[in-house]
């Protein structure tokens, strides 16, 4: 059956365990079973700010091996300009037992993309910064999101979705708003970009399907730099539509008489 106890504390009474037990249990049952069906990544939160030599991630929450880990405040990582593909990744660290607990926890760090990547490991985003260069995170347009140096990128982050990881939602903002203020003539797209800005997250299988769609060709895998190149150029392709429609109408006048 379904239940909801709410503990009475109340003057003249009794502090009983399972008192205390309900308050315990029931804000980690309630978010285990809120996002039972997500995969392991970025399930709210840590989003990335970049400031002069530190990156800082906002709280949130994240899933790993079936289990939520929660960061209350904001922290701050140092970064250094190397030249090389560096990453900031969450890395989870072995369980301790202690007498009151079991602790899980996990460390955020940066490393070189080349080093190991394991099942241990969760990434944020990803960045190449050249020695004199400062490291930006605001861009001209979508495609600049993926500009290979001296530019913050969270096209790779690993964010929870339905049983399979997706695109982080403010990718896929950027993508709508950018397709919507040119002015799309495919009604597919605008119920796309109307979807990215409206759910909290767009699942995998939709952007597939709708790249597959807007394409004519078969459903496929994608990565999700693939996926963000395969978005880029639908808007490029719109942006070109767009404009031959507009020569093809040429100017407008009117003759009164």
């Amino acid at each position: 059956m379904f239940t909801h106890i709410v503990p009475k504390f109340e003057k003249g009474r009794i502090l009983k365990t399972g008192m205390l037990e309900n308050l315990r249990d029931y804000p980690r049952s309630f978010l285990d079973i809120r996002y039972q069906d997500y995969s392991d990544g970025i399930i709210a939160g840590t989003n990335v700010s970049v400031r002069e030599h530190v990156l800082c991630i906002s709280p949130g929450i994240i899933k790993h091996a079936g289990r939520l880990y929660l960061m209350e405040e904001e922290q701050e990582v140092s970064y250094s300009a190397t030249g090389r593909e560096m990453v900031l990744k969450v890395r989870f660290l072995e369980d301790v037992d202690q007498p009151d607990f079991t602790r899980y926890s996990a460390e955020i760090l940066v490393e070189t993309a080349e080093a190991s990547s394991g099942t241990d490991e969760l990434e944020l985003g990803r960045f190449k910064l050249k020695t004199g260069a400062e490291l930006r995170s605001d861009y001209q347009d979508f495609s600049d999101m993926a500009t290979e140096y001296n530019t913050w990128s969270s096209i790779t982050a690993h964010y929870a979705g339905k049983r399979e990881a997706t695109l982080r939602p403010e990718i896929l903002h950027y993508f709508a708003a950018e397709m919507l203020s040119s002015r799309a003539v495919e009604p597919q797209d605008t119920m796309f970009s109307l979807m990215c800005l409206n759910a909290e997250r767009v699942e995998r299988k939709t952007i597939l399907y709708y790249l597959s769609s807007r394409s004519g060709s078969a459903y496929r895998e994608y990565s999700n730099m693939q996926i963000h190149n395969e978005l880029s150029r639908i808007l490029s392709d719109s942006g070109r539509a767009n404009s031959l429609r507009r020569t093809a109408l040429g100017p407008q006048r009117m003759i009164v008489d």
